[in-house]
């Protein structure tokens, strides 16, 4: 038996939670929270990126209960936090010298290590895979939680699988309402896409996943890195449901989308675009959000938009591209992932 609980432990933590409770981050309440997550509980907390989904990452009974109420495959492993560089030797071993730098320059913030994996960390965390994945949230109230819970915890992202990220509490309770024990609400999230992921191990060091930190300023730290070539995406783990479209980034792009968007309102299409401050008198009269005024608004709005589409009922989302400098690389990555790579 996996996970070595008895029968009757098993029911009591298998118990129905009638509904989730949203917090205010008061001291009392992280305390609860943790002491939630030490019992084998599930917690949803803010960081700088997206809401995280907690548990004990050494309770493989607890981390169980993790891809249960996100509908998770469990061949997709999971990131385990920390409350500070130290603990990171208590999860990971061989740590590389280009690791280590980038802890010193990134950590805390939206940087996620893969590294040799530590024996305390169970199967079920990181898929069976000798390797875990290690960061440190740059959120207060985050790093309390960790400080106080004294362990790692894993941090996916608070959402089912098949629905965009969550940046907001609000967004947390949609998706998991009776499914988890609290919800501590530190408002808006700073970035709104998830962290980078980087090997060091290898030679050059190859990010996995573009994210909240940019190549370039890795690159600036331990000099070149490579990207990780994804196969062609025919499903899409960060989907509202509405459809959605995106646009590649060139000059004739607003035109594109105009006539794109005219098509599908002629059919009885009920249809929006997301686009900048800057270009929303190139698409007229037409359904429009605004993601913001640079590339970091964009980011940190992309998914409360998607589940804004979806809570006024849209049929179809067009959102425009960018260009693939900076966090604008990331961008497009979680875009071709939210359309499945329907570009138009």
């Amino acid at each position: 038996m996996r996970t070595g609980l008895t029968p009757e432990s098993k029911d009591k933590r298998r118990r129905k939670i009638v509904a989730t409770q949203i917090l205010k981050p008061t001291t009392e309440n992280i305390v609860k929270c943790a002491n939630t997550l030490k019992a084998g509980g599930l917690v949803a907390f803010p960081t700088e990126t997206v809401y995280a989904l907690g548990a004990v990452a050494t309770d493989a009974a607890a981390v169980e209960k993790v891809y249960a109420v996100k509908s998770r495959p469990h061949d997709k492993p999971l990131i385990v936090a920390v409350s500070n560089v130290s603990e990171i030797d208590g999860v990971a071993v061989n740590i590389p010298d280009k690791a280590r730098t980038l802890m010193k320059k990134f950590m805390p913030g939206a940087l996620t290590l893969l590294l040799d994996r530590a024996d305390c960390i169970p199967d079920i965390v990181t898929a069976g895979a000798r390797t875990v994945a290690v960061r440190i949230p740059d959120n207060a109230i985050a790093l309390k939680l960790l400080e106080i819970v004294g362990k790692p915890i894993v941090v996916p992202s608070a959402n089912t699988s098949d629905k965009p990220s969550p940046t907001l509490a609000d967004h947390v309770l949609t998706d998991l309402d009776g499914k988890i024990d609290y919800i501590l609400d530190g408002g808006a999230s700073e970035i709104g896409i998830e962290s980078t992921i980087i090997d060091t191990r290898v030679g050059p060091p190859l990010i996995l996943r573009g994210g909240g930190i940019s190549a370039d300023r890795i690159t600036a730290e331990i000099g070149e890195v490579e990207f990780k070539r994804e196969k062609p995406i025919m499903s899409s783990a960060y989907s509202p449901n509405a459809e959605v479209l995106f646009s590649a980034y060139y000059d004739g792009m607003a035109a594109n989308i105009c006539a794109k968007y005219d098509a599908l309102t002629a059919r009885g299409n009920k249809t929006v675009i997301i686009c900048l401050a800057s270009n929303i008198s190139a698409y007229g009269n037409r359904n429009v959000f605004i993601a913001g005024s640079s590339y970091e608004d964009y980011a940190h709005n992309l998914f409360a938009l998607l589940r804004r589409a979806d809570a006024e009922h849209y049929d179809t989302v067009i959102a425009e591209g960018v260009r693939s400098e900076g966090i604008g690389a990331s961008i497009i990555n979680r875009l071709v992932r939210a359309s499945g790579g329907l570009i138009i």
